[in-house]
C-alpha cells in the first residue's frame, strides 16, 4: 500500500509530500473544508473572517504533515522519538505512580502528534503505556495503526473491551492514554458541558475508571515546536480520593483541553464534527424513551 512505502521517505522529501498533500486537501479536494470553517468560527468567534481563514489553512498543512509522521513512526527507532517527542518535567509522572509501582490514567487531545507522543513517552520512560482506541472503520489502515502504536511494546486496548482489561489486570503497574475529546456514540453516557462557546458531549469513560480503580489522572499536551520536532508536558489534575457525586475530572479535562487548544489552535484536529450533536433535541428523545416503557406490573 501506498502509505506503507512512504515511510521510508526521509524527512525531508516526506515534508515536500505534505506540502503537495496541503495543496490537494485543501484546494482540490477541499476535504471537509465547511466542518473546518464552520467549527472554527464556532470556537473563535472573536476573530476576523480573515484570521479565521489563515487559522483554517494552518491546520490543513499541519494536518497533512501529521498524517505523512505518522506513517513514518513505524520506521523509526527509539533513538528517533527521543530527539522528535522530547518529554519536558519527565519527574511528574514518577511522582503521579509513586515510582512506577501505582498505575495512572493519561489523558489527551488529538494535538500536535499525538502518535508520536505516545512513543515519545514510552521510549523515554520504557514503561507499559497502553493507549485505548476507537478501531477504524477501514481494516487496512486500523491494521496499520495498531502496528505503530505497538512496535516499542504498548499494548492498544479497543474502547469497548478497555474497561474490563483495566479492572482484571488493575494490580499490574501501567499507564492508560486515552484521547477523551471526541464525542461518544449516542448510546454511550456522556457528560454535557460548555466547550469552546458550544455544548458538546464528552466520555466519562476515564473519569468512570478512575473512580472505580482511584488511580491517578494526568493531562498530557503535545506541542510542535518546529517541523518534525514536538515536546510533551505532563500536567497531573486529579488523584483519589475521589468525590462519587461528581464530574470534576471530566470538567477539568475539557477546561485543560480548552486550554491546550487555545495555546496552539492550529494542531488540534478540527475537521472532526465536535458540535454535530444537540443537546436539547437528545433530552427530549431521551425522555420520550423514557415515557414509552411501560410500568412494571404489581
Amino acid at each position: 500500500m501506498i502509505y506503507r512505502l512512504l515511510g521510508y521517505l526521509p524527512f525531508p522529501l516526506l515534508y515536500a509530500v505534505a506540502w503537495l498533500g496541503y495543496i490537494f486537501l485543501y484546494h482540490v479536494f477541499r476535504y471537509r473544508r465547511d466542518v473546518v470553517r464552520d467549527n472554527l468560527a464556532r470556537a473563535f468567534p472573536e476573530k476576523s473572517a480573515g484570521e479565521l481563514a489563515r487559522l483554517g489553512r494552518r491546520f490543513y498543512y499541519r494536518i497533512s504533515q501529521v498524517a505523512l509522521e505518522i506513517v513514518k513512526a513505524r520506521r523509526m527507532r527509539r533513538e528517533d522519538f527521543l530527539q522528535r517527542a522530547r518529554v519536558v518535567n519527565p519527574d511528574v509522572l514518577e511522582q503521579q505512580t509513586e515510582g512506577f509501582t501505582r498505575s495512572a490514567i493519561v489523558v489527551t487531545i488529538h494535538q500536535g502528534n499525538w502518535e508520536w507522543m505516545l512513543h515519545g513517552a514510552t521510549s523515554y520512560y520504557q514503561i507499559p503505556i497502553d493507549p485505548v482506541y476507537k478501531p477504524l472503520h477501514n481494516p487496512s489502515v486500523d491494521k496499520l495503526i495498531h502496528e505503530i502504536r505497538s512496535q516499542f511494546g504498548s499494548r492498544p486496548l479497543a474502547v469497548a473491551e478497555s474497561t474490563r482489561d483495566i479492572l482484571r489486570r488493575r494490580r499490574e503497574f501501567r499507564l492508560f492514554v486515552m484521547v477523551a475529546d471526541q464525542s461518544p456514540i449516542r448510546s454511550e453516557r456522556g457528560l454535557w458541558t460548555t466547550f469552546m462557546h458550544q455544548e458538546a458531549n464528552f466520555y466519562l469513560g476515564a473519569e468512570t475508571i478512575a473512580k472505580m480503580t482511584g488511580f491517578p489522572v494526568i493531562f498530557a499536551q503535545c506541542r510542535r515546536r518546529r517541523t518534525g520536532y514536538y515536546e510533551i508536558e505532563f500536567k497531573p489534575f486529579a488523584s483519589p480520593p475521589y468525590d462519587k457525586t461528581s464530574h470534576v475530572i471530566t470538567e477539568r479535562y475539557v477546561e485543560m483541553a480548552e486550554e491546550a487548544i487555545r495555546d496552539e489552535p492550529e494542531s488540534w484536529l478540527w475537521s472532526n464534527r465536535r458540535w454535530k450533536r444537540n443537546r436539547a433535541e437528545e433530552e427530549r428523545k431521551a425522555s420520550a424513551q423514557e415515557a414509552a416503557v411501560p410500568p412494571l406490573e404489581s
